[in-house]
């Protein structure tokens, strides 16, 4: 078995909760709130903007002038075509690129893109390449679901027609090849590979979550949940 595929494999419990999903299962029928949509678009363009910065420190760690090449013309592609998405997700809400770029990160987009700018710093390549699987292949592996729930065309289309892309799965083919050599050419650096896949997975599962919560820093949602709680 590859081993792209043996971290998918303890991977399970993750993609069946990504996949089960609210924000999962209602973006699939067309049903999801437009605050929740919002939230996500807001914080996935500030996440991309990290996540495109992780492949350009992977390109600069990587030896074969092939696969330096390829990982930052990645993160040219992220600044350049995905976040082009996202401005035209973003109008069609009511938000301006201006919006987007003063948007606060929520506490779990803090959490996703400062582990893996941490991972690309400190970490091998090997762990890089593990850290950033994730969410290639959980966007292919839950528009792929979204796509065999959706009855029908709706607003949400365009999301799950750019993650079953021909174009996006052959990105992400691309990047279970990376993490297989680099499993096989640092079998020692396995366990670590697997440990920073599954932090990422984690932090995917949580990303759904914080859109679908329209998570923020407001303590007084918290303290009246607190309050509540107390005076039970």
């Amino acid at each position: 078995m590859a081993f792209s595929d043996q971290l998918l494999e303890t991977g399970t419990p993750i993609w069946e909760a990504q996949q089960t999903h609210p924000f999962v299962r209602e973006l699939a029928a067309g049903t999801l709130a437009d605050e929740a949509f919002r939230t996500w678009v807001r914080q996935d363009y500030r996440y991309l903007l990290d996540y495109a910065r992780t492949f350009s420190i992977a390109g600069s760690k990587a030896r074969d002038p092939d696969t330096r090449a390829h990982l930052l013309s990645v993160a040219h592609s992220i600044l350049d075509d995905e976040l082009e998405l996202h401005r035209s997700f973003a109008e069609e809400y009511g938000l301006s690129q201006a919006d987007l770029e003063a948007t606060e990160k929520a506490p779990t987009c803090v959490a996703y893109t400062n582990f893996l700018l941490r991972t690309a710093y400190e970490g091998s390549i090997a762990e890089i390449a593990a850290a950033i699987y994730p969410c290639g292949q959980g966007y292919l592996d839950i528009a792929d679901h979204m796509d065999e729930l959706a009855t029908e065309e709706h607003r949400y289309t365009p999301f799950i027609e750019k993650y079953t892309s021909n174009e996006f799965h052959d990105s992400v083919v691309w990047m279970r090849a990376f993490v297989d050599r680099c499993g096989e050419r640092y079998p020692g650096e396995r366990e670590a590979m697997e440990r920073v896949f599954l932090t990422s997975a984690k932090l995917e599962y949580r990303f759904w979550e914080m859109a679908y919560q329209q998570e923020d820093w407001d303590l007084s949602r918290a303290m009246e949940g607190r309050n509540r709680v107390d005076s039970s």
